[in-house]
């Protein structure tokens, strides 16, 4: 299903199948009120890191700045590499809402978590991706 109301963030995406549809697909599954935030934040942009040896890649997005009422806002921007398109679809969807997660909690806590890895990680799985097991082994000490 086409997302229309993201239908601008996701043209970083446009010539990068399958990380576009599994963009869209995180993006609709998420709350009404997250896509809503998202949607009416100026601030929030989604980007592509899209890295090559040799030739290096630049990233524009915003700065962080002052809200409306003076209080200190970061930027909203979510970044993401090309090569989640090659990884499985589990493991992509997770990593992305993981990064959606950061972007809908400016980076903070979540609740009673004050870890902001943890924090992302609680929420995305909240939404329905939640970290893949088969990672898990990559983050434990011999």
């Amino acid at each position: 299903m086409r997302s229309v109301i993201f239908s601008s963030h996701l043209e970083a995406f446009a010539n990068h199948e399958p990380l576009r549809t599994r963009v869209e697909h995180v993006l609709n599954a998420l709350p009404a009120e997250v896509q809503q935030d998202f949607v009416e934040d100026s601030r929030f942009t989604m980007l592509l890191f899209d890295f090559e040896p040799g030739k290096g890649t630049r990233v524009f997005m915003a700065a962080p700045g002052l809200g409306a009422n003076g209080e200190s806002v970061g930027s909203r921007s979510v970044v993401l590499k090309a090569r989640l398109a090659e990884c499985s679809f589990e493991f992509a969807t997770y990593v992305i809402a993981h990064e959606f997660a950061h972007a809908y909690l400016r980076n903070g806590p979540w609740g009673e978590i004050s870890d902001i890895e943890e924090a992302a990680d609680a929420l995305a799985a909240s939404w329905g991706f939640p970290r893949p097991s088969e990672i898990m082994g990559l983050f434990r000490s011999p």
